[in-house]
């Protein structure tokens, strides 16, 4: 495992918003504050400890503003990128004798105000988008027009995410809320059918844990997701690669009426989508972004007693403004950590398609690139088909109940010439911009518990 922030001029000393990896050339898009997509061929480095190359290949002009969310379609024919004002386009790739290139296929217009996240439904027949107009919306790509306009959020949305069972569509936003749509069958005349979608739940608020103290006590529910005050504009929610759960960032958790706040991440069950079914620790920042990564591993036996009961385990990072966190599915606690990477807040994940690479970029102008060894992370799984997850659920005692030992997290406030990189086990490694070595974990400065809830 190597890599680190790579120092290039990614997009005019600007502000780099969003990116994700292409499903099949592994070509990197960037967008950012300076109104451009650009695209990036990323390079393993022959010689040893040093970091992953990104060649800038060419770019995507169009917007009048910053780019704030982009993601390629399922197929990687398609790339579709939301900005500020509203703007949001659909670019077709398009073969010609000079190579791949770029082409503006639709322009959606609906959104009066800043497009924030947008996802892509299984098929890519779909899309669905994010903004602060309040609005989500469910975009018709055939016909390029809106299918669906979501418009309970009293705030702005600030993530989206569709789910790849095709049922659900989730929404997070700034009122504290996240909305899980149902996806529901109508009929029309002539024998053809519509899809609309219904709010199945609203999550916001949790029943308080009663300590045996004050069992008479009754206590207030508390809010479940971070305020206003969340010094981010993005609050990116994902869910599994095959459907199995959701995780929703941004949350915040107090152990008792009297604790100071957590910050989180939940986990929902798809078997109930109406409360947060495993409760991940957090660090001392909030958590803006989460991301899958796309391939499956073998199980490895560590943790017979997980609360995800899946034949294969999952991987996926989680974002901090500053930090970057790895976990999967064999363990509560994070399988490694990132720690003081960027000056400024990070904003957005992506995963390649081969799991080689995990991506980040962040508001100090630069992208970090970290890439993983061969069996690192682990044996992959034979590709399961989505529907055979149909009976694998994440299982949860009906009872609150503490899972694992204390997490120790250092309380990293920005980058330093030796961001960590560290491990629930013994030792960690230390990712430098020159090599990797090898060194004794920091005293901790905080410990958080996760728990199932």
């Amino acid at each position: 495992m190597k890599g680190g922030i790579i120092e290039i001029n990614w997009h005019d000393s600007q502000p780099v918003l969003t990116l994700d990896f292409h499903p099949k050339s592994g070509l990197l898009a960037t967008g950012g504050n300076d109104h451009d997509i650009k695209i990036w061929v990323i390079a393993s480095c022959e010689t040893n400890n040093k970091h992953p190359t990104a060649s800038y290949k060419n770019s995507l002009s169009y917007h009048s503003s910053a780019v704030n969310t982009l993601r390629f379609s399922p197929s990687g024919n398609q790339l579709a990128s939301g900005a500020d004002g509203g703007e949001l386009v659909i670019w077709n790739l398009q073969t010609s004798g000079d190579g791949d290139v770029w082409k503006i296929h639709k322009r959606l217009l609906h959104h009066q105000k800043d497009v924030s996240d947008l996802e892509w439904s299984p098929d890519g027949e779909f899309l669905v988008s994010g903004s602060v107009d309040n609005l989500c919306i469910i975009w018709d790509l055939n016909k390029g027009c809106v299918h669906q306009v979501l418009d309970a959020h009293l705030h702005y949305v600030q993530g989206v995410a569709w789910d790849p069972q095709n049922h659900y569509v989730a929404s997070l936003s700034l009122d504290r809320t996240c909305r899980i749509y149902a996806k529901k069958t109508q009929s029309k005349s002539k024998g053809q059918q519509k899809m609309n979608f219904f709010c199945q739940n609203v999550v916001a608020k949790s029943e308080p844990q009663k300590l045996e103290e004050c069992s008479n006590i009754p206590l207030a529910k508390t809010y479940l997701f971070h305020d206003e005050t969340l010094l981010s504009f993005f609050r990116r929610l994902a869910w599994s690669p095959d459907g199995s759960f959701l995780v929703v960032p941004a949350g915040i958790h107090k152990f008792s009426p009297a604790a100071e706040v957590v910050n989180t991440a939940y986990v929902f069950s798809r078997k109930d989508l109406s409360r947060p079914a495993i409760q991940l620790p957090g660090a001392n920042k909030p958590i803006i972004a989460v991301r899958f990564c796309p391939i499956f591993f073998n199980l490895l036996g560590s943790n017979p007693g997980s609360l995800f009961k899946l034949p294969y385990r999952i991987v996926f990072a989680m974002a901090t403004l500053n930090s970057i966190y790895l976990y999967d599915t064999e363990s509560i606690s994070p399988i490694a950590i990132f720690a003081g990477l960027h000056y400024a807040s990070i904003t957005d994940l992506a995963w390649s398609a081969d799991a080689k690479y995990l991506a980040a970029s962040s508001r100090d102008c630069y992208c970090t690139l970290i890439q993983f060894e061969n069996g690192e992370l682990g044996v992959p799984f034979p590709v399961p088909s989505v529907s055979s997850v149909a009976k694998e659920r994440i299982c949860i005692d009906e009872n609150p109940v503490i899972v694992g030992s204390s997490m120790e997290i250092d309380n990293v406030e920005g980058p330093s010439n030796d961001p960590t990189l560290k491990s629930p086990v013994s030792s960690s490694s230390i990712i430098s911009n020159d090599n990797v070595t090898k060194t004794d974990n920091k005293t901790a400065r905080k410990r958080i518990t996760p728990v199932a809830i």
